[in-house]
């Protein structure tokens, strides 16, 4: 619904800039809000904050003034990363002052439906497959939300003639009122960012808050297979539509006799799809119950699961050099992760982790390393990862400069049929500004061996 008007002369703070924050103002301004920014960041060191001065907006740099909230603001949009605890939010909160996230925006902005994903992992695959799923068939699909694209600001520019397909994150979904997604995923709930959220619990409601303002009309697509999530859809109004790889489950989307089935119809055999593993398996039957519930055609998923080689650093399929098959997983920095990109292959794994000394140990790894036959390591925590591939009986092991320097040395050791899997476990800030730049180096170094 297209409420654009609702926002004329509205006072409205956002606090905290980044993309979404500096997306928000803009937008916030263009539709005749009054608008005020406040950002950490001092002024001199703000290219954003200069941009929306210059604009004509008022902005505060450098801390977040109690006093701000002496002026009469109808809501406030905060950045997703700003806890609820800053002391500025709490004082806005009891004042009873609404806080938004960007997200609450595009309820105002498009006139689009809107396909929501959440879950602790595989929110960025589902996302994008289900806008590739979406390709031709009859409605533009945008994709945006935490995959980074600012979901306002794209909302800001479709029509009902587009379809968004929006990842989207607890620390968004906190932050709305009446976003109202027409498809609503679920993927899953593993603990994560409990700094933030306090509990498990409150996490998982954050989650379900994606739910919040369907109706009979609109679909909950979600993981069958997780408790968690079950118990969190219970009293959805919309339409549930169940996904389970291990039993049918008739009015969602499953497996039987080796196809990947939606409501009883046959979409693609499971010996077809690219992507490897048991978790890209639920990503991939929540894509198809969505992106079906979309009307995209049986033709269009087939083909970009035959050739969807998975997200940049992300499992991600680089190439197969003399049988020898190399993956990029640099998006794996924590454990979970990684023994999720391990179950994903049943071929033996030279699996090459390591990187930034959190403090941890991961023991939690020896389990599911059983079918690595070689380990090359580097960064801080190598030691740490060789002691656990000792007890796991690993018998090749070796400790290397950088992931530059791991790719040959791992495909010295490799041979037809194996897989090279770069899964660190880790950061990469010991010695790479960001996973991506990791992932690049690794990407760099298998084309190399050609």
């Amino acid at each position: 619904m297209d409420r654009k008007n609702e926002l004329s002369q509205k006072h409205v703070l956002v606090i905290g800039l980044a993309k979404s924050g500096y997306a928000a103002a803009k937008l916030l301004s263009k539709h005749g809000a009054y608008v005020v920014v406040n950002d950490m960041k001092d002024f001199d060191k703000n290219p954003e904050a200069k941009e929306l001065h210059e604009l004509g907006i008022e902005v505060i740099c450098g801390e977040h003034p109690l006093s701000l909230l002496d002026k009469p603001f109808d809501f406030i949009v905060k950045n997703p990363g700003i806890p609820y605890t800053n002391p500025l939010i709490e004082a806005a909160v009891a004042k009873g002052i609404p806080v938004y996230t960007e997200v609450e925006l595009a309820s105002y902005l498009t006139e689009a439906d809107i396909i929501g994903i959440t879950g602790s992992n595989g929110k960025t695959t589902t996302t994008t497959l289900i806008g590739m799923m979406l390709e031709n068939s009859g409605k533009n699909p945008v994709v945006a939300g935490n995959i980074g694209t600012v979901l306002s600001e794209v909302a800001d520019q479709t029509t009902n003639e587009d379809i968004i397909v929006a990842e989207l994150s607890s620390f968004q979904l906190m932050g709305i009122e009446s976003f109202q997604p027409h498809i609503a995923v679920l993927l899953n709930l593993f603990d994560a960012h409990l700094d933030y959220h306090g509990t498990r619990k409150d996490y998982g409601q954050a989650k379900a808050r994606i739910f919040l303002n369907q109706t009979s009309e609109d679909y909950c697509v979600y993981n069958d297979d997780d408790d968690e999530v079950r118990s969190l859809v219970k009293a959805v109004k919309s339409k549930k539509i169940p996904f389970n790889t291990k039993k049918e489950v008739m009015d969602g989307a499953y497996i039987r006799d080796g196809y990947v089935m939606f409501q009883g119809e046959q979409i693609i055999l499971v010996e077809d799809i690219l992507l490897p593993g048991k978790h890209s398996l639920e990503n991939i039957l929540a894509s198809i119950a969505a992106a079906k519930l979309a009307e995209a055609t049986n033709e269009q998923i087939e083909s970009v699961l035959k050739t969807f080689s998975g997200v940049k650093h992300r499992l991600q399929y680089i190439e197969t050099v003399n049988g020898v098959k190399f993956y990029n997983d640099s998006k794996a920095t924590n454990i979970l992760a990684t023994q999720k990109a391990v179950s994903a292959f049943a071929d033996p794994i030279i699996l090459l982790a390591g990187g930034l000394d959190r403090g941890n140990e991961f023991d939690e790894l020896i389990q599911y390393i059983g079918n690595v036959k070689v380990l090359i390591t580097f960064g801080e925590t190598a030691p740490k990862l060789i002691r656990i591939a000792k007890e796991a009986g690993i018998k090749v092991i070796q400790q290397v400069d950088n992931v530059e320097k791991a790719v040959p040395v791992a495909y010295q050791h490799a041979h037809a049929g194996d897989v090279v899997l770069l899964s660190p476990a880790c950061a990469s800030w010991d010695q790479y500004p960001s996973f991506e730049e990791r992932g690049d180096m690794f990407i760099e170094a298998v084309h190399k061996l050609r």
